[in-house]
């Protein structure tokens, strides 16, 4: 008789990942994180921060942690890990694996590690060996350099296949979410275009929240 093939397990359905633009007046943003997060299930929201003195920009965050952390949505800041700890925030994500690297004694082992900016997958293997929460693919570099897609989409596919750390796909448009999702991504970031949307953030994340399923989904 043959024995039976045990089903693989299915992976969770992904999540979004929201990415704030560049914020200064954390009062004036937070209406419209909240509505935004009112719209669909999001995971985590990356905070990205103007710069500004330290006591200023840990206010910032503490403002907005109010909205983000309540209904059970992570808060990750862009750099500053030194004040992780001190704003309340619940980690943050690192760009290269010499800033990740340099951050994790802030972080470890309470608060949430993610690395970004990986331009190899060597760097990749690394960020997970020294204890990366999660590794994020496809992010635009400062100067609006970016891999190809198809490249983005293979990296993404090779990791799920091979490591158990989840990956964020960053998707440059809402177009993008459904190829990411289903090349195996286990969170979707969704970020500063959604913030300029004629529709409205809002509508914009309730948008990239449909895709996720497939764009099959969407009307």
């Amino acid at each position: 008789m043959t024995k039976p093939q045990q089903a693989e397990p299915k992976r969770p359905a992904p999540r979004l990942y929201l990415v704030t633009p560049l914020i200064d007046e954390a009062d004036g943003f937070a209406d419209a994180l909240g509505k935004a997060l009112a719209a669909a299930d999001v995971a985590a929201v990356l905070l990205r921060l103007k710069p500004a003195d330290e006591r200023t920009l840990i206010n910032r965050v503490k403002t907005l942690a109010a909205v983000v952390q309540p209904s059970g949505v992570a808060l990750l800041l862009d750099g500053h890990a030194e004040i992780v700890a001190r704003a309340g925030a619940d980690g943050a994500h690192l760009t290269g694996i010499e800033a990740f690297t340099a951050a994790l004694e802030f972080l470890k082992p309470a608060r949430i590690a993610g690395c970004g900016g990986l331009k190899t997958r060597h760097d990749a293997m690394l960020a997970g060996e020294r204890g990366a929460d999660y590794v994020m693919f496809g992010e635009i570099e400062p100067d609006g350099r970016r891999p190809s897609f198809t490249a983005i989409v293979e990296r993404i596919e090779w990791w799920a296949e091979l490591v158990e750390i989840p990956c964020v796909g960053f998707a440059a448009g809402v177009h993008e979410v459904a190829s990411l999702a289903a090349a195996g991504a286990d969170f979707v970031a969704v970020g500063p275009h959604l913030w300029d949307d004629p529709r409205g953030p809002a509508a914009a994340i309730a948008d990239a929240a449909a895709r996720l399923a497939g764009p099959e989904t969407v009307a």
